[in-house]
């Protein structure tokens, strides 16, 4: 043992190990005795310091040439991490207090457990809010990186928007127009920040979320972040989207394009799932339709990816095809464009593999609404449907 503590059994172990059982393995019960270990109110006073052992050890390590133990420093409390907060206030601390903040979140699971129970996102809302409202941009990296070590629940992440404040939303979209040095990692944790309050948000909140906010994010698409910072701005697309004016927003914002594009690059699985989501809802009204088409590369891309990359890939590459050939302007133009890149070719191939019966009814119903198109094409096998 280095830092033995007295879990509230009666029971000592060293605080690494025992820590490591609750807060790594998510154990909640003594190793030993088999009773509860966590006081519900307060998670970070559970263990008391066994001061006596520790003294014993040192003394031991000493009469044996082994190096002594360093007296260990006491763990973080809320407390600690309250005053830290209310050191914010003050421009001239703030820096060195996130920094400090960062470091605390990184180096311990318990130190970020208290850190939420102080109520650390909510302080990091409202210093984002403040350097939105003052155009100021000491520490806000700092600040968007504690946001992400530290996870709070649902319940924490719905009050940072109520029904009557999204300041919060608006302060990250300002801190993704920013042109700042290390604008990748700043714009990565702030789209990332962004998909977990825009996953808890109420319906209410989505449905008046502003232009600017879907121009912000299809422009992340196009500078270019972090893997992990795209599908977080895809999942935002994903989540937003089926809202009938968001979806035109988007729409408006050249989404359809910059997703197709997006996936010509052969992304990995996760994000071509998300892409071919977002592109089912903004096939859903005209204007999206409308601009898959004129992408060179639309139709093929969503034919392309069908059977070849999982089963949720398959489903919206299948609805997004549908949609297409059901309601788009100019059906003559849809059968040809398919013809020539293959779509009915490879609808054939899903009725005859082992695709699930759902997925061959949609791929029926399209090559029976094209038959006059493809039937005489030397490049399909004509199927009885």
């Amino acid at each position: 043992m280095k830092d033995p503590v007295t879990a509230i059994t009666g029971i000592t172990y060293d605080r690494e190990s025992i820590e490591h059982w609750i807060f790594q393995d998510k154990n909640t019960t003594c190793p030993v005795t088999k009773q509860p270990l966590l006081i519900p109110t307060d998670h970070c006073s559970d263990l008391t310091p066994n001061h006596t052992l520790r003294r014993l050890i040192q003394s031991w390590c000493t009469q044996n040439a082994v190096d002594r133990i360093p007296t260990p420093k006491p763990p973080l409390t809320k407390c600690n991490v309250i005053n830290l907060f209310k050191s914010l206030r003050f421009p001239n601390l703030q820096l060195k207090t996130l920094r400090k903040l960062e470091f605390l979140a990184i180096e311990h699971e318990r130190n970020r457990k208290c850190m939420v129970e102080a109520g650390v996102n909510k302080a990091m809302a409202s210093y984002l809010v403040n350097c939105h409202e003052k155009s100021e941009t000491t520490g806000i990296e700092e600040a968007l990186s504690i946001f992400n070590l530290v996870r709070s629940s649902s319940s924490d992440m719905k009050v940072l928007v109520s029904a009557n404040d999204d300041r919060i939303i608006e302060a990250l979209v300002w801190v993704l127009g920013l042109d700042v040095s290390n604008f990748v990692t700043v714009k990565s944790h702030a789209v990332l920040v962004l998909k977990t309050i825009i996953g808890k948000a109420s319906s209410s909140v989505l449905e008046r979320l502003k232009p600017g906010f879907f121009k912000r994010i299809v422009s992340v698409l196009k500078q270019g972040i972090s893997q992990q910072g795209i599908n977080a701005a895809l999942q935002i697309m994903l989540d937003t989207s089926p809202w009938g004016r968001n979806k035109i927003t988007l729409v408006e914002s050249e989404a359809v394009f910059e997703l197709i594009e997006l996936e010509l690059s052969f992304p990995e699985r996760k994000t071509t799932e998300l892409i071919l989501g977002i592109l089912f809802h903004l096939c859903s009204c005209a204007d999206g339709r409308e601009q898959l088409m004129r992408h060179a590369a639309g139709i093929a891309v969503v034919t392309k990816r069908l059977l070849k990359v999982s089963s949720t890939a398959d489903d919206r590459a299948m609805l997004i095809l549908s949609l297409v050939c059901r309601f788009s302007s100019g059906s003559y133009l849809v059968s040809q464009e398919m013809l020539k890149v293959g779509t009915f070719t490879k609808l054939c191939i899903v009725l005859q593999g082992d695709s699930p019966p759902y997925l061959k009814d949609k791929a029926k119903e399209i090559l029976r609404a094209h038959y006059d198109v493809w039937k005489d094409s030397p490049c399909i096998e004509v199927t009885t449907l």
